[in-house]
């Protein structure tokens, strides 16, 4: 029976997929077409960059221009990387779909990241995942940090217990930050070496969560 009050909420991008390729790509086709921005990206960039706010990623990617034209490419960018997405989509961490279906049987559960409006729509969309999730969130539709973002789903869900998912620290900060027990993603982007519960491959949570709740 699943227990609405015990909510899982996930990072999206190093933890649920991989669109790094995808992305890279769309963005681009996108940078050949200006006039005053040349640089390529490569998939080391979006790897550096996964998981900061757009406003970051608009001033540390599109550093050689404006702050403001930074944001119009990130703009561009973004808007085409949804469609491209809707068409392409990712790479789907192993066995994701399969445990999904085993958690919301009996837990909540939702995405909060800090993409685009749009991005986690076209995740969902592309892979029919959307039947196992209950609610999600993102930066660009609040223009909040995760942390508040984490909050206001806990909150408008009457969630009495949380966890999320996440593998990179601003994921673990901002999860402890909203009153979340923070679960590394150990087998994603980054290296939480304080973080005391781990997986490391995405079908182990369900066993974890049958001790954590």
């Amino acid at each position: 029976m699943k227990d609405k009050k015990i909510g899982i909420l996930f990072d999206l991008d190093g933890t649920l997929w991989d669109s790094s390729e995808a992305v890279i790509e769309s963005w681009n086709e996108v940078i050949e077409q200006q006039p005053d921005f040349h640089k390529k990206g490569t998939i080391e960039d979006m790897m550096h960059l996964m998981g900061k706010t757009m406003t970051e990623i608009a001033y540390e990617f599109f550093d050689t221009v404006s702050k403001e034209r930074a944001m119009e490419l990130m703009t561009l960018c973004t808007d085409h990387e949804n469609e491209y997405l809707r068409q392409h989509g990712g790479v789907l961490m192993p066995a994701l779909e399969d445990t999904l279906k085993i958690l919301s049987e009996k837990y909540f559960l939702a995405i909060v990241s800090n993409c685009q409006q749009g991005y986690i729509e076209a995740f969902l969309e592309y892979h029919g995942l959307e039947q196992y999730f209950d609610d999600h969130e993102d930066f660009g539709t609040t223009l909040k940090p995760k942390a508040d973002n984490i909050a206001l789903v806990m909150q408008r869900n009457n969630l009495e217990k949380t966890f999320y998912l996440g593998d990179v620290q601003g994921d673990c900060d901002s999860a402890i930050a909203a009153g979340a027990t923070f679960i590394h993603a150990a087998y994603g982007y980054g290296e939480i070496p304080s973080a005391e519960y781990r997986i490391n491959a995405f079908e182990e949570l369900p066993k974890l969560m049958e001790r954590l709740a």
